[in-house]
């Protein structure tokens, strides 16, 4: 489906979290799409899953509109649309095991920041930061063995350099909001190759036009 005869709509809150990937996406896609913020929690039963992000696609052609839900969903349904995951399936699950991880070590830090024990929030924030430790080896090895260029796979933005650059931001900008130490429990951590590819993304032709609400991901990694 080629992006001249189709619209998307992005539904989710007025702020990063987990819709920023797909915002990314649809800006590198070039596609015609906007930003809506339901009023929440009035419109949550107007939501196929009572959540969100929710995608719409709008076509020209008056055929009914595609509707689907859950970040990782939409993310890899607009990458494989707009060729930012590879057609071969086993080049494609390379990149997207860096979501798959990066979505757990989000899950490790909601469960601590919301655990009520004490015991319990330590034991979280370790098993978070051993998750990210193992995270941030996988992504800059991947980034050392394709050339330190600042991706992780070819020479072009790929699906998994955009969900990187989505994690980061979400935990660096987005979750800093709540939990201002998440910061200083990953800034030291991360490695010059990732610091590089924050930047390559950031000054990306296709993702220049995308203004995130977090402002510039790397100001914050380089502050």
């Amino acid at each position: 489906m080629s992006s001249s005869n189709v619209s998307y709509t992005l539904r989710y809150f007025d702020i990063v979290g987990l819709a920023e990937s797909s915002r990314i996406l649809l800006t590198a896609a070039g596609v015609e799409w906007t930003d809506e913020h339901p009023e929440w929690p009035q419109e949550k039963s107007n939501q196929p899953h009572g959540r969100m992000p929710v995608l719409v696609e709008k076509s020209t052609d008056d055929s009914p509109d595609f509707v689907i839900c859950e970040s990782s969903n939409i993310e890899r349904y607009l990458a494989r649309t707009y060729g930012f995951l590879p057609a071969d399936l086993k080049q494609a699950a390379l990149q997207e095991q860096i979501r798959d991880l990066s979505t757990d070590v989000i899950a490790l830090f909601a469960s601590h920041i919301h655990c009520k024990s004490e015991d319990d929030k330590t034991e979280f924030l370790t098993k978070f930061e051993g998750l990210l430790e193992t995270l941030i080896k996988v992504q800059t090895k991947l980034l050392k063995d394709n050339g330190n260029t600042g991706r992780m796979f070819g020479d072009k933005l790929s699906y998994a350099d955009i969900v990187t650059y989505g994690f980061y931001m979400t935990t660096l900008v987005s979750f800093a909001k709540f939990r201002a130490e998440i910061v200083d429990i990953i800034k030291p951590k991360l490695t010059p190759e990732l610091v590089k590819l924050i930047s390559v993304v950031e000054s990306d032709p296709l993702v220049v036009k995308h203004k995130s609400r977090g402002g510039s991901l790397a100001a914050v990694v380089s502050a």
